[in-house]
């Protein structure tokens, strides 16, 4: 076999059958939703944390037009920034599956921060990384960019957050990721030769979210919080106040507020 079938019949120009837009259209026919626009700016929270403490605390209402299948979204303020976000988009099919149908809803900047795994300690966990260009180790990067060892961040949303290292009310480190769709097959021998390459942490969206930002020419910034050192050790896991929550917050906020004044 000279292809991995992963790779056969792969086009990444080639435009698709199946349009995101379109599905919202039937979508909204079938549940006699509005057809009304979602926040600018959007969140995917895979673990869920930040979403359960914005209802908990009464601070998130539910975005009745937004038409997924498969998910809910929910409005919320903080800092002043109006933002829309889904909980529990564990995965890169399904946070694509999501950022393509926040796009074609209104959305004009994503933001993810997703829990992730410590491969090479710059600090002592809980702490965040900017993502700058996630290895490709899952399957729906290849759907949207032509085979390559690391899908990369746009350099404009780079450069817009840059001040972010040293600046945020949170640690955050800049530098690169290993996108996994296997987290259950993280060897020892992929753990070493990834820490001796420089990868940070591992996680499962980056590479996929930031495919598919370069091909469809979208604003998307992926944080890793690296909260873990994959179960090593006893009381791992720990992502502090309200798990993790306000300080996921606290970034997505400034994050947002870079991105607003960058486009003004």
């Amino acid at each position: 076999m000279t292809t991995l079938p992963i790779l056969e019949f792969k086009n990444a120009n080639a435009p698709s059958v199946f349009q995101p837009a379109n599905l919202l259209r039937e979508a909204r026919r079938q549940r006699g939703l509005d057809h009304a626009e979602v926040p600018a700016i959007c969140l995917l929270d895979p673990d869920g944390d930040m979403v359960r403490y914005l209802r908990r605390t009464g601070r998130a209402q539910p975005v009745k037009y937004w038409a997924c299948y498969h998910t809910e979204m929910w409005l919320f303020e903080w800092d002043g920034i109006e933002m829309g976000v889904v909980g529990c988009a564990v995965g890169a099919p399904f946070a694509v599956l999501l950022a393509e149908q926040m796009f074609a809803s209104g959305c004009r900047f994503l933001i993810s921060v997703t829990s992730s795994g410590q491969i090479t300690p710059v600090g002592e966990p809980p702490y965040f990384i900017l993502i700058d260009r996630a290895l490709r180790d899952e399957g729906t990067s290849y759907h949207y960019l032509s085979p390559s060892r690391f899908a990369e961040a746009d350099p404009m949303v780079l450069e817009w957050l840059a001040p972010l290292v040293g600046n945020a009310p949170v640690t955050v480190h800049q530098g690169a990721t290993w996108t996994t769709d296997a987290p259950y097959r993280e060897t020892e021998h992929a753990i070493v030769s990834h820490r001796a390459a420089g990868i940070l942490a591992v996680e499962m969206e980056a590479a996929a979210l930031y495919a598919f930002s370069r091909a469809r020419g979208f604003a998307v910034a992926c944080f890793a919080h690296v909260t873990n050192t994959m179960a090593q050790s006893e009381g791992d896991f720990e992502k502090g106040e309200a798990d993790g929550a306000l300080e996921a917050l606290a970034l997505v906020a400034v994050t947002a507020r870079y991105w607003l004044t960058a486009i003004r």
